[in-house]
C-alpha cells in the first residue's frame, strides 16, 4: 500500500469501501513547522462517476484498487460515448465524454500509445502517453529568420487545444505536445 504522497494522477484507489480514480492532486503545506503536508485529491467513483474531494496526510496509507491497463486506439464517437478499441483482441471500450474530457484535448484519430484503465472489469478512464503528435489548425503566419529560442505565439491544434509555439512554426505543421504540461515539445518527426 502506498503513502498518500506516492499516489499519482489516474491511480485507482479504494476509499470508504468504494473504488475511485484519482483525477487531480494538490499538495497543501501548512505554514507551521510541525504541520504535515496534506494531499487534496479529486476522486471520481468508478461505478457512478460521482465526484469526491478528500484530503490525506502525506504518510497516510492508501489502498490501491485492483486494476489493469490495455492498449487501445480511438475508434469512433457514438453520441456522448467515445469508443476505443483494444489493439490486441479488438474489444471495444465505451467511455462517457464527461469522464475523459481533459484527455480528449490530446486524442486525435491517429493518436498512438493510449491505454484504457479497467477496474473490476469496466473501463474507467484513458491514460495518455507522455507526448502526442497533433496538427496545428490555426496560428499566426510564421516569421522568416525567427530563432528557435525567440518569442512564442498561440496555436490552436486539431483537437481544440491551444498551446504556445515558437514563431517559426506555421499552420498545418505536425508538432509534439507534452500531455502533462500542455506544452509544445518539438516538431513531429516526418
Amino acid at each position: 500500500m502506498p503513502k498518500a504522497s506516492e499516489v499519482k494522477k489516474n491511480a485507482a484507489i479504494e476509499h470508504n469501501d468504494k473504488v475511485y480514480v484519482v483525477k487531480d492532486i494538490n499538495k497543501l503545506t501548512p505554514s507551521g513547522r510541525a504541520g504535515a503536508s496534506l494531499y487534496r485529491m479529486r476522486l471520481y467513483e468508478v461505478t457512478t462517476g460521482a465526484k469526491a474531494d478528500e484530503s490525506f496526510k502525506a504518510d497516510e496509507m492508501i489502498k490501491t484498487a485492483d486494476f489493469m491497463r490495455q492498449p487501445v486506439t480511438f475508434s469512433y464517437i457514438d453520441g456522448d460515448e467515445y469508443v476505443f478499441m483494444n489493439t490486441e483482441d479488438y474489444t471495444p471500450y465505451n467511455l462517457n465524454k464527461e469522464t475523459i474530457e481533459e484527455e480528449l484535448l490530446f486524442i486525435a484519430e491517429d493518436t498512438t500509445g493510449l491505454q484504457v484503465m479497467i477496474v473490476n472489469g469496466s473501463a474507467v478512464g484513458i491514460e495518455l502517453p507522455p507526448n502526442v503528435e497533433l496538427v496545428i489548425t490555426e496560428t499566426d503566419p510564421s516569421i522568416k529568420g525567427a530563432s528557435a529560442s525567440a518569442r512564442t505565439k498561440p496555436a490552436t491544434l486539431s483537437t481544440g487545444l491551444t498551446v504556445q509555439v515558437p514563431e517559426y512554426i506555421s499552420s498545418g505543421e505536425r508538432i509534439k505536445v507534452s500531455t502533462s504540461e500542455h506544452k509544445f515539445v518539438s516538431r513531429a518527426d516526418k
